[in-house]
Order: C-alpha cells, then sequence, then structure tokens
C-alpha cells in the first residue's frame, strides 16, 4: 500500500536550511492499522503529508497503492488524492454553515463530476460507518467535540478512499472520546479493510496499533 524509501526533506528559511525528515523508509501493507510515534516536531507530520501528496518537495520516492507520486503531475496528483486517500486532522475544519451531510459531501466539490443522488447515498454510508446518520441536517455547532471528530472521518470515508492519512487525530479530544475514536478506527479497519496511518504521541492509541514505526528529529528510530 505504502512504499516510502530513502526520503529526506529540508526547508529553506531565511535563517538557513532546516532538515525535517533524513532518508526515511518504511513499507506499509494493504489494510494495516499502523502508527507514526513520535514527539512534537519530530517529523511525523511532514512525512504524512508526502505520502498524502499535499507536499512534493522531497527527495527519495513514495508510492501508494504502486503509484509513483512523483511521476504525477499536479492534476493528476488531485484526481489520486481524492479518490485513494481520505485525511483526518486534529482541527476539526467543519464548515458551521453547511449541515453535517454537506459538511461530508465537501470531497465532491473535487471529483468534476455532478451526481447528487450518488453523493447523497454516499454521505448516509459514510455517516452509518461512524454512527451519526441522524445527525445528518444539524449544524456543526449543535455537536459535541468528539462528534465533530467522527463527521471529519466521514467526510474522509465520501469517496471510499483505500487509505486514511490521521494527524494526531485525538488530540482535541478528551480521554473518553479519544478511547471512543481509537475503537471507531479500530472497527472500521477490521470490518472495512481500510488501510491506516496515524501520526500520534498518544500511548493508548500507540498501544493499539499492529505496527508501529517511531520517529525522532526527522529519523526512524
Amino acid at each position: 500500500m505504502i512504499a516510502v524509501k530513502e526520503v529526506s526533506k529540508t526547508y529553506r528559511l531565511k535563517t538557513g536550511a532546516v532538515s525535517a525528515l533524513s532518508g526515511v523508509s518504511l513499507s506499509i501493507r494493504n489494510g494495516e492499522f499502523a502508527v507514526l510515534a513520535g514527539s512534537s516536531g519530530s517529523g511525523k507530520s511532514t512525512l504524512l503529508n508526502i505520502i498524502g501528496g499535499l507536499d512534493r518537495d522531497f527527495t527519495g520516492s513514495v508510492s501508494v497503492g504502486g503509484e509513483d507520486l512523483k511521476k504525477m503531475d499536479d492534476a493528476e496528483m488531485s484526481r489520486f488524492r481524492n479518490r485513494k486517500i481520505g485525511f483526518v486532522f486534529q482541527s476539526f475544519n467543519l464548515l458551521s454553515h453547511l449541515t453535517v451531510g454537506e459538511n461530508v459531501m465537501l470531497p465532491s466539490l473535487f471529483s468534476g463530476e455532478d451526481a447528487k443522488e450518488r453523493d447523497i447515498g454516499a454521505v448516509r454510508a459514510a455517516l452509518g460507518k461512524v454512527g451519526l446518520e441522524h445527525k445528518i441536517e444539524i449544524h456543526p455547532n449543535h455537536l459535541s467535540a468528539g462528534e465533530k471528530q467522527r463527521v471529519c472521518i466521514a467526510r474522509a470515508l465520501f469517496n471510499s478512499p483505500e487509505l486514511l492519512l490521521c494527524d494526531e487525530p485525538t488530540g482535541n479530544l478528551d480521554s473518553k472520546n479519544s478511547d471512543s475514536i481509537i475503537s471507531l478506527f479500530r472497527e472500521l479497519n477490521a470490518k472495512y479493510g481500510f488501510t491506516f496511518l496515524i501520526a500520534t504521541h498518544q500511548l493508548s492509541l500507540i498501544e493499539s496499533a499492529g505496527a508501529v514505526y517511531r520517529i525522532e528529529a526527522g529519523r526512524m528510530v
């Protein structure tokens, strides 16, 4: 599913060059529940952004689902990312003026398709997977923090991606909601076969993983 080989990333700043990743390699199998563990600033988010095609300025090679990310132009990368990858972040990034259903449907804006009936069906299916189909007409400001993150997960599932990349997905949640989200991830992985790569420093999430990759100061340790 994911093959990262000797990936390095350097940020060019006015004060000089800063190395974010140095010779990182890892391999994630299809259907794996994997965690990328490390402290804040270790390079976890940078590596997730590269794997997700959000950051294309790196050396080395990255393939996802057998596709070499370096060989895609911007338009191809955008289509690939929209079809194959779902993103869940620490911040919810929900639009308050839209309903839950409309927020989940946002990825359709980037698909270039006009298929409203299919979209509604996909919205209900995605919300059903996270237990919130009954909230489809509610606005986000009426949801708890745990429910908001479930909506974000449903949005990530909207296009039935093969891979879910999650960056500190429990960072804004209390321990009860964190445990609930971890259980949901495990259920989605076991029941539907979604591949997970989750960047986190949360011990309970690390302990629940099938594979753990630890990164510190931009290097696998």
